[in-house]
């Protein structure tokens, strides 16, 4: 029987009605493995290769001949916004088999919720977050809601293999089977994965079950890319300079940016107009800072404004105004947006997608690449890349184009080698164990010591804590009375744990600044951190606002829009790259290769970053003397063994290198002066290196390393020990001196 034929009627009236001439091999095969096995499956394909209708396709199958007594599958996706796209698609897909679909995050009716607590039935979709808040607070509700849970799907799981979040989603999955008695299959869903089979083990962790990872041999996709450089101010790279294996640009000029503008940003309203694109920037503060700028453009030209704005800091009316409009193909509107926009959300036909600046992973440059290209049309991305002309008597590294060697590294990772980032699944998750450990109190009552320890530690995602770690955990969350023990001896939520738990922001594991909510008269705007005092401007949503009143109690600004541009501030964000892509930035300056989708200025300031790598040796040796005793390191490696080299060269290597004015730029490089040779300086640290070292040494002596949301809640020897073991990458930094003694 073929696969078409195994699907239910209705499955095949829909392939029907949506002209699909053949199913894909991706639906094939999970088919296949979802039909015919008991197992677990990954289906790893391109954005919009039909991943979520491979699951469900089965799945409702199944369930239209054997219908559940309760909610027989939960879909987990990481963004309310994915959930509600990918609401309205399956209610349509399983309307005609009276399969219900339910949704379930915070901006949902409590209607109905109320519906689904009174009739658990078909396919329940929700974020981690409200998974753990359902946990907390239906507890006893969970085996009548699950008591027939047959399947989970997880979509867009590499997005949940980044922290804590990767953990929480598992643990949830594992208490609500052994609560419920059930043990469902697992489906993750994903376009980006780097290590299928490493991933696929970590899908099926406690489940007894093998991971099905179907090969899927994926059709030549083509791809549109350019990439272009600007100097923020001054004149171009390329300027009177003829450039011949440069990218003409990908259509012709249609208008002229205001004068003045700054030539990137001009660049991207000038090639919007007409367009339904999106553009990508790495920041809550950059996506204000080019919203407002582009709007000013439209309002200096006298044409209409058709920008909209797109982060996770805006209030839900904002973000789901800016996907509705998205969605509506008559209107040729861009909009501004964060990684908000990067997962499988549908907004319709995109045109092109632009890029400021490179993205942190080749992950994400794939996910976003995915976001157009649907129908038939080849996906189209135009890196922006822009910075401040360096000065002329700057430094080394200063001069060369880090953003743009990241690019050129991401890009060329992935056509060279379709190579993405694997996740890291080795770290010692203090913060997430003190998270599960309260929710397990909160959600239970009372519990013996050694009761909730058998149900926390059984939990497969803490395999690698030990019962003495977990020991040290409890005697100090007792002491600071976030842990109550009673007369008999058993635990409970203490008064310190109550406020912690008590808060809807506790259901997350990802780390959140103190936030204030920004309104205009009505209208809810979105939250800042730090707000200005009354009489100063902020912006958010894309425009200027004066601040009227703050109420610092209940955390809300009041405030009125006003014309201008300023500097937005929602916290910190950094990114972490992969040592991988590092290492392929060094090949870039070093090969005599010319890359095809590079611009007139991309062409004209990598062979200048070039020339200075070879005159300096820059590309080749990672000391580089900056004159006198002022000394470069470039180590090439990724964030976590730059934390480590940091670390190794001042607590390891200070005082015999006379180390002085350390300053870095992670994880480009390191400036400092020394009092040594450049031959000592290599004698001492192969000297320091070759010797046995504990991760814990090379944590400052009073340093408390906070990583994670909840590590101010843990014993300082465990925020130490997770720092120290769990993110500072050891074995690259090992390898990488080692490598430099090779030559």
């Amino acid at each position: 029987m073929s696969v078409f034929d195994r699907y239910a009627p209705f499955v095949q009236d829909y392939i029907y009605r949506n002209h699909w001439d053949n199913l894909r091999a991706i639906q094939v095969a999970a088919a296949d493995a979802i039909f015919n096995t008991d197992e677990n499956v990954l289906l790893t394909a391109s954005t919009a290769s039909g991943k979520t209708e491979a699951a469900f396709f089965p799945i409702i199958t199944l369930f239209s001949e054997d219908p559940p007594a309760s909610v027989g599958c939960i879909y987990v996706g990481p963004l309310k916004a994915l959930i509600n796209d990918q609401f309205s698609r399956l209610t349509d897909l399983c309307a005609e088999a009276d399969i219900p679909v339910w949704h379930w995050h915070g901006d949902v009716a409590q209607s109905h919720k109320s519906r689904l607590m009174k009739r658990p039935s078909g396919i329940l979709q929700i974020t981690p977050e409200s998974l753990e808040a359902m946990l907390l607070h239906k507890h006893a509700a969970i085996p009548k809601l699950f008591g027939d849970l047959r399947f989970v799907v997880i979509d867009e799981v590499h997005s949940l293999l980044r922290g804590d979040r990767d953990g929480q989603t598992l643990c949830l999955i594992e208490r609500l089977s052994r609560i419920a008695g059930v043990n469902p299959r697992r489906i993750g869903l994903s376009a980006t994965i780097g290590d299928p089979e490493g991933t696929g083990e970590f899908l099926s962790l406690g489940t007894g079950r093998k991971t099905i990872i179907p090969k899927i041999e994926a059709k030549g996709s083509k791809w549109r890319i350019s990439m272009e450089h600007f100097y923020v101010k001054d004149v171009q790279a390329a300027e009177g300079k003829e450039i011949n294996d440069a990218l003409p640009v990908l259509e012709e000029k249609t208008a002229d940016a205001p004068k003045n503008a700054d030539p990137g940003i001009g660049y991207i309203y000038e090639h919007t107009r007409g367009k339904k694109c999106l553009v990508f920037v790495n920041s809550r503060e950059e996506c204000e800072t080019v919203t407002t700028t582009l709007r000013q453009y439209c309002e200096l030209q006298h044409e209409r404004d058709r920008f909209l704005i797109h982060h996770g800091n805006l209030s839900a009316s904002y973000r789901e105004t800016a996907e509705e409009v998205m969605k509506d193909e008559s209107q040729y509107m861009t909009t501004v947006t964060t990684a908000t926009l990067e997962l499988g959300i549908d907004i319709g036909r995109l045109e092109r997608a632009f890029q400021i600046d490179a993205p942190w992973t080749v992950s994400s440059f794939l996910q976003r690449m995915g976001r157009t290209g649907r129908r038939g049309q080849p996906s189209e991305m135009w890196f922006v890349m822009r910075e401040d002309e360096p000065e002329a008597r700057a430094m080394l590294p200063a001069t060369i184009p880090w953003k743009l060697l990241q690019g050129i590294s991401l890009v060329q990772l992935y056509l060279e080698e379709k190579w993405c980032e694997p996740p890291r699944l080795d770290r010692l998750p203090y913060s997430l164990l003190y998270h599960q450990t309260m929710s397990t109190l909160a959600s239970c009552g009372e519990l013996s010591p050694k009761a909730l320890a058998d149900r926390i530690l059984r939990l497969h995602y803490f395999r690698r804590i030990s019962q003495e770690d977990y020991k040290v955990l409890l005697r100090h969350l007792i002491k600071i009375d976030h842990i109550q023990q009673t007369e008999q001896g058993g635990l409970i939520v203490g008064l310190a744990g109550e406020r912690v738990v008590n808060s809807f922001k506790f259901y997350g594991v990802f780390v959140e600044s103190e936030e204030y909510t920004v309104r205009s008269e009505s209208q809810e705007l979105g939250t800042v951190v730090l707000p200005p005092p009354v009489g100063e401007k902020l912006a958010i949503a894309g425009h200027v606002w004066v601040v009227l009143d703050v109420d610092h109690k209940r955390h809300l600004v009041y405030c009125e829009q006003v014309k201008g541009s300023i500097p937005a501030y929602f916290g910190e964000c950094p990114g972490d790259l992969h040592t991988k892509i590092l290492q392929r930035m060094r090949k870039v300056l070093k090969e005599d290769k010319q890359y095809p989708y590079l611009m007139k200025n991309a062409v004209a300031r990598l062979d200048q970053a070039r020339y200075t790598a070879e005159n300096s040796g820059a590309a080749d040796t990672p000391l580089i003397n900056l004159g006198g005793n002022m000394w470069c390191l470039l180590p090439w490696v990724g964030t976590y063994a730059f934390l480590a080299m940091e670390r190794f060269l001042k607590i390891k290597c200070g005082d015999r290198l006379g180390l002085k004015n350390f300053d870095s730029a992670r994880p480009y490089y390191m400036q400092f002066t020394m009092k040594v040779s450049e031959e000592d300086f290599y004698r001492i640290v192969r000297d320091e290196i070759q010797k046995p070292i504990d991760p814990l040494e090379l944590v400052y002596p009073k340093e408390l390393p906070l990583f994670d949301k909840y590590d101010e809640y843990l014993p300082e020897e465990l925020v130490r020990k997770g720092f120290a073991y769990g993110v500072l990458d050891m074995d690259t930094l090992r390898e990488t001196i080692l490598s430099w003694l090779a030559h």
